[in-house]
């Protein structure tokens, strides 16, 4: 099922521990939505996109925290997005996905992790993030 960018919808999951840092209160805006295609890809091609909940994920936010959302989402639905922007919030998700797989697998849940890039609208600006899409092996 191919999206294109009028479609596509963000859905913010209700996670109270993870804390809100301003960077991540700027992608959450209503001016924030991601452009559904791939990085590199051409406007005719389409992205298939899943109707997974999107964890926004910064260089502050608490590895546990997002690692329990993550794992919170999974037991729900099955499917997980966490995206990031820079370095520092790379490396906090991947961390993340890595304590999520540890508390599932005591529940007998496996989980995989396919990296891609998106683009991303924040602030009328077009940045490139890390899609992190996590689901049930």
């Amino acid at each position: 099922m191919g999206l294109t960018s009028q479609e596509s919808e963000t859905i913010q999951p209700d996670i109270s521990s993870v804390s809100t840092t301003p960077e991540e209160k700027r992608m959450n805006t209503s001016q924030s939505a991601p452009i559904a295609r791939a990085v590199g890809a051409s406007s005719a091609q389409a992205v298939e996109r899943h109707s997974a909940e999107v964890l926004k994920v910064s260089t502050r936010s608490r590895p546990s925290a997002v690692a329990g959302a993550i794992a919170g989402v999974i037991r729900d639905s099955g499917v997980a997005e966490v995206q990031s922007i820079g370095a520092g919030a790379t490396n906090q998700a991947i961390k993340a996905v890595a304590i999520a797989r540890s508390y599932l697998s005591e529940e007998g849940v496996d989980i995989v992790c396919t990296p891609s890039f998106i683009d991303v609208a924040i602030d009328d600006e077009e940045r490139t993030a890390i899609r992190l899409l996590v689901e049930r092996r």
